[in-house]
């Protein structure tokens, strides 16, 4: 039996947190262990209390004084835009034909997919994810080169191709039946394979005719354990587009809603723009509604509300993400603090503990996942990330004045990047390379 101990400041959460205060909305051990057999966390704990019962000569990764969690899930973003952050537009529309289109085109080389999957992964897991929910290209090739690294590395991850039929270069398009051939032969060689998961991927409305949208319905019904993700009401010209597209519709929602892709693995990225018709549809369909803060202020697309989709008589599914390569950074650190100050401006609130759930267990529940990921828990995979709160001179000198663990976690979400993740645990196994 392969057996470990990681040991540190141990942080997990049981629900989410109702205010700063609230400490029973999370475990935390000062000298804290997990042990780990075979990839699975066996016991969580005290330190001396877990290492009284085991042998001696059990492998100990001693992290103190460092906080020890569960690694971060990241529900939106793009394998094929690594190469094109921080690329100058005025705004979403112009973005994906200036520089998203023409940069997808180069994935159909399986060589070029297989390289950048690589970099790809390497970055994740630096900047402590440990699973995503991730967009390829249309090409199967892309799909193909996503999940044999992920896959090669034992990671959990969510994954799909592209479907798009119209409004896109024609070296992007698939058709009908090709969208919905590949997807289903995509779906059968991966899905549930090790810890690989299928996500049938239209990009959005304006890119699907009707027709492409219908199968991708009938994919949903052929496949039910896999995972829907597209995008929602994130541009106002785009909700334009894309109400003039489908004028039978009530709304954005409404195209998705008629299709039947709606229900609860559905993952919609962005939904700044709902009214509030879209607000219940997507709250009854108990569909996930993604919050891309990095993105949105670098696109300018708007301002995500945690207020606005609150109202509803059961809380709204809601989860966070990075949406390279929109979003400027891999980092799950950097979004929560994009995401504090997209709150801020509108007067909500995110205290620093409802962060650090959020992109654990609160991102593990949106994707059904909370058994197995985003959480310390007995049973639960060791999928575990080290947080070093003094990483850095400036993190170092401002720790001097910190005197609890919420002022310690606003320190790192708002000043830390993958410097701060000294080390990173797939299954138990160490991960990043130094």
């Amino acid at each position: 039996m392969n057996t470990s101990i990681i040991r540190g400041r141990t942080l997990t959460f049981v629900r989410k947190p109702s205010s700063i205060n609230d400490v029973d909305s999370y475990k935390y051990t000062e000298d804290g262990a997990i042990l780990i057999e075979n990839g699975i966390i066996a016991k969580l704990g005290c330190y001396n209390d877990l290492k009284r019962d085991l042998s001696k000569n059990i492998t100990v990764y001693d992290h103190r004084p460092n906080l020890i969690l569960p690694g971060f899930i990241d529900t939106h973003i793009h394998f094929p835009q690594m190469q094109i952050i921080g690329s100058y537009a005025s705004n979403l529309l112009e973005w994906l034909n200036t520089y998203t289109f023409i940069e997808e085109q180069k994935y159909k080389n399986p060589s070029h997919s297989n390289l950048m999957a690589k970099q790809f992964f390497n970055t994740l897991i630096n900047h402590g994810t440990t699973t995503a929910a991730v967009y390829c290209t249309v090409h199967p090739e892309s799909v193909n080169s996503f999940f044999e690294e992920s896959h090669r590395r034992n990671m959990l991850m969510i994954g799909g191709k592209v479907m798009m039929n119209q409004n896109a270069p024609k070296e992007l398009l698939d058709t009908v039946k090709s969208g919905y051939d590949d997807s289903k032969k995509l779906i059968q060689k991966w899905h549930g394979v090790g810890r690989q998961l299928y996500a049938i991927s239209p990009r959005f409305a304006i890119t699907s005719t009707p027709e492409q949208l219908e199968t991708c319905d009938t994919l949903i019904k052929e496949n039910s354990d896999c995972y829907l993700q597209t995008h929602l009401s994130e541009n106002k010209d785009e909700l334009k587009l894309a109400k003039k597209l489908h004028p039978n519709c009530p709304d954005y929602t409404g195209i998705y809603e008629k299709y039947c892709l709606l229900g609860d693995k559905s993952l919609l990225g962005h939904c700044i723009h709902l009214s509030g018709r879209e607000v219940k549809i997507i709250n009854e369909s108990r569909s996930v509604a993604i919050f891309c803060p990095t993105s949105n202020l670098f696109l300018g697309s708007g301002l995500f509300s945690l207020r606005g989709l609150s109202k509803q008589k059961k809380p709204m599914r809601i989860a966070t993400a990075t949406d390279i390569g929109g979003g400027t950074s891999f980092s799950m650190l950097k979004t929560m603090d994009e995401a504090y100050k997209v709150l801020q401006l509108q007067g909500q609130r995110l205290f620093p503990i409802e962060s650090f759930y959020q992109i654990t267990l609160g991102n593990a529940g949106a994707l059904s996942l909370e058994k197995k990921i985003g959480t310390l828990d007995i049973k639960s995979d060791a999928d575990i990330i080290v947080l070093d709160s003094r990483a850095t001179l400036a993190m170092k000198t401002r720790m001097e004045t910190v005197k609890n663990l919420n002022e310690e976690l606003f320190v790192l979400q708002t000043m830390g990047d993958d410097r701060s993740i000294p080390q990173v645990y797939i299954k138990g196994k160490p991960s990043k390379n130094p």
